[in-house]
């Protein structure tokens, strides 16, 4: 009897404190850009009708310093990529141990949380289980030093970020945005498998081959290797928002960023998104679809903020975004409780693995 007193009594204070903190939440004002040098005052649930109707932005209420579209404070650092490819032999046999069985467990597992909403318990108890599956796949491969850590926010899900150490600490990373949403209600059933489950379990796989590279996991590539998964992308690019300025504070060096967000949807060539992002790394991305991909590309444009490449950039990073196909030809499906799995093509997921196999393998080991 006292120890159900007891539970009672702790769920009535877990439910308290989460009304509390949702009612404090929707108490604050956020600073969002939309881009053309547009920044408004908004309050959460303006943020969350700005994004029903389409428009995207970046939350920059917490980071006075990035880049913005009014007032641009940091320049992008010029980076010079290599003109071809110089690890063909390796990165194919890599490739060619990709495994379409693990991504389908793994999205499987992955979409069938109830939501991963960034404000929800589910979204946190989502992102714990991914960063588990993350831990578990770099012990698998006994990688010198490499690790996978939760990056906190201020808010209940956690970004993920997983280290490969090279020789120099500059940074070559992949992302994907973990959380999902269902904007005809915030509470509701969020599978997210497309947006962006399939990116996140597609860089998943592309991270346990890699680490079956001798040189990889010995440590041995010029530059650092991280993959990132982001909290809160759905919210105004939160997660890869504090991520990135965090990085720049510290002077971190980031050569190069790839995002992956939507990889799932259709038989269509990929999508090379052209518009707000570094142009250099863009070309060198349309070299490494040619080399390692069988589908091709498009170049296709997705506007200001649409995914968590555009923190990159605000921080001074070079960034770069390849999607499931041309923008308009993308899942329509995505934010609401449609975005299951029978929608996606499995096939496509692995094609945009070989691609992250083979951007990041390549630029591991580039002098730049």
């Amino acid at each position: 009897m006292v120890r159900s007193i007891l539970i009672a009594a702790l769920a009535a204070t877990a439910t308290a404190l989460s009304a509390s903190h949702h009612a404090a939440r929707n108490a604050e004002l956020f600073t969002i850009d939309l881009g053309r040098g547009e920044t408004r005052i908004v309050t959460e649930e303006e943020k969350w009708a700005l994004k029903k109707a389409g428009k995207n932005f970046i939350d920059i209420t917490h980071h006075p310093n990035f880049a913005s579209s009014a007032s641009p404070k940091r320049a992008v650092a010029a980076v010079t990529y290599p003109s071809g490819m110089a690890q063909e032999d390796t990165v194919k046999s890599l490739i060619n141990k990709l495994d379409k069985t693990y991504i389908q467990e793994q999205l499987t597992t992955f979409s069938n949380f109830f939501t991963r909403f960034y404000l929800s318990n589910e979204g946190k108890q989502a992102s714990d289980w991914l960063l588990t599956e993350v831990q578990g796949v770099i012990e698998a491969s006994g990688a010198k030093g490499a690790s996978a850590k939760a990056f906190p926010h201020n808010w209940i899900q956690s970004s993920i970020i997983a280290t490969i150490p090279g020789k120099s600490a500059n940074k070559i990373v992949v992302g994907a945005h973990l959380d999902s949403i269902n904007q005809s209600n915030r509470t509701g059933r969020s599978p997210g498998a497309d947006d962006d489950g399939s990116g996140c379990v597609g860089n998943l796989e592309a991270l346990r081959v890699l680490l079956t590279d001798p040189k990889i996991a010995a440590g041995e590539g010029v530059n650092t290797l991280e993959f990132h998964w982001y909290s809160g992308e759905e919210g105004g690019l939160l997660g890869s928002g504090d991520i990135f300025d965090a990085y720049a504070a510290n002077k971190t060096v980031v050569k190069a960023m790839l995002q992956q967000d939507m990889t799932g949807f259709g038989s269509n060539p990929m999508g090379v998104i052209t518009d707000r992002v570094d142009a250099g790394l863009t070309t060198y991305m349309r070299k490494v679809i040619d080399a390692y991909t069988e589908i091709g590309y498009v170049d296709t444009e997705c506007g200001y903020g649409c995914s968590d490449h555009a923190s990159a950039m605000a921080a001074g990073y070079p960034a770069s975004f390849v999607i499931e196909s041309a923008m308009n030809i993308t899942n329509n499906d995505i934010h609401s409780d449609r975005d299951t799995l029978d929608k996606i093509n499995w096939d496509h997921v692995l094609e945009h693995s070989k691609m992250v196999v083979g951007y990041a393998y390549e630029l591991t080991f580039a002098e730049l």
